[in-house]
């Protein structure tokens, strides 16, 4: 028992003082790059090897939550839940120009329900990047397309609880494939970066879905102002209080040929397969606690979204096609209490409008940031006003309370 607990002690003693290492200075390269889609308040627990020629570092999350939910015609219910645990592992084999993430998940919403057939979705990302120096990011493996705001950041990074109804609709997720990022910020005038990918278009953790398609995607990020500090545009709300103003805006475009998920990515099977594109304009300003963030996303098909089984014309089920906008406001007090908005609308397509409604969402929240993004108590107040084809309309509400913590 005593040798396990000197060895505990001294191993415990080594990640503490391996976690400076990590800095890397000299190599100018930061292991939070472009592409890694998580918050991180520090960097977690890091170990160097003697040599140099390898790093590991550790980090872990989890989001507990409680939620009372009231649906217009129904009882109200209570939801308690871990909504996300995460563990993540980064560093670099051989040279810091070599870098990896791993990102696993473990909670039932994160892993999804287990059907018969499905692969299990415990792995959320595993990626290599090559960075030869500051401006490019050669990215090879199953992570976070380069898509709208909300979806890049992590969930971790988060004003509210959830991102919007928007998000839960329209992103393009994750996927496998090669990523190429042309990096160009600068502290204090104008910044941009230029981000493609080509992809397998199905999603993350799918196999035996060969096809000869393939998802394409581009983006461009503008910041007029330069480069936020500590890299805000990753996370929301102004935590930092930004001395000078700081704004960006983005757009970005996928065609995703022949996808056979409802959403693309996500989703349930087609019966069959649709040429989606998808369109994703987004705004983030910052300054001095305030932050304002807006954002546009559609998809529409090449073909009618409804597909129906061939063998059971009884059956269908179809792309959700459409349009929606977020916008969101927030002030972060100096005693990081911060107090926050959001008002989004969602129009669905032609030619789902009898299947599934148009809404309106108005969420406010207050959050108190106890370290930063990595540690904070979340109250959020959400109100949903469906509105279905034949004239009928449906309220329904919701109050949630939720604690993240994650190093």
């Amino acid at each position: 028992m005593k040798k396990t607990a000197i060895f505990l002690i001294l191993f415990i003693s080594i990640c503490s003082n391996a976690q400076v290492t990590i800095k890397q200075s000299k190599q100018d390269n930061d292991l939070r790059l472009s592409a890694l889609p998580y918050y991180s308040f520090g960097k977690g627990i890091g170990m160097t090897s003697p040599d140099s020629l390898y790093q590991l570092n550790i980090r872990f999350r989890m989001q507990n939550r409680v939620t009372y939910l009231e649906n217009e015609d129904e009882k109200g219910i209570y939801d308690g839940q871990i909504r996300r645990l995460r563990l993540r592992l980064d560093g670099y084999v051989g040279s810091p120009k070599f870098l990896y993430a791993i990102q696993l998940s473990f909670a039932p919403g994160d892993v999804g329900e287990i059907r018969e057939g499905d692969n299990l979705n415990i792995i959320r990302d595993a990626v290599v990047f090559y960075r030869p120096n500051k401006n490019w990011n050669i990215v090879f493996g199953q992570t976070k397309l380069p898509g709208n705001r909300q979806r890049v950041n992590s969930s971790g990074g988060l004003q509210l609880t959830d991102r919007s109804i928007n998000n839960a609709r329209f992103t393009i997720d994750r996927d496998f494939g090669f990523q190429i990022h042309n990096m160009n910020e600068f502290r204090d005038k104008f910044s941009y970066n230029f981000k493609t990918a080509v992809s397998t278009g199905e999603g993350r953790n799918v196999t035996g879905n060969s096809d000869a398609a393939v998802a394409l995607t581009g983006k461009i990020e503008l910041l007029p102002f330069g480069a936020f500090s500590r890299d805000g545009t990753y996370f929301e709300g102004d935590i930092v209080r930004e001395k000078r103003p700081k704004l960006l805006l983005s757009g970005a475009f996928q065609q995703n040929n022949q996808a056979k998920r409802t959403q693309g990515q996500l989703g349930i099977d087609l019966f069959e397969a649709r040429t989606m594109k998808s369109v994703m304009l987004d705004a983030m300003l910052k300054y001095n606690g305030w932050a304002a963030m807006s954002s546009y996303m559609s998809r529409s098909t090449s073909k009618n979204a409804v597909t129906i089984n061939p063998n059971d014309i009884s059956q269908s089920n179809f792309v959700y096609v459409g349009r929606g906008f977020d916008h969101q406001l927030s002030y972060n007090f100096p005693s990081n209490y911060e107090i926050i908005g959001r008002y989004s609308t969602q129009k669905v397509g032609n030619d789902i409008r009898l299947l599934a409604p148009n809404t309106q969402q108005y969420t406010v929240g207050v959050t108190k940031y106890i370290w930063e993004h990595t540690f904070k108590l979340q109250t959020e107040l959400t109100f949903d006003a469906l509105n279905y084809y034949d004239g009928s309309t449906k309220n329904n509400w919701y109050l949630r309370f939720q604690v993240e913590i994650g190093i």
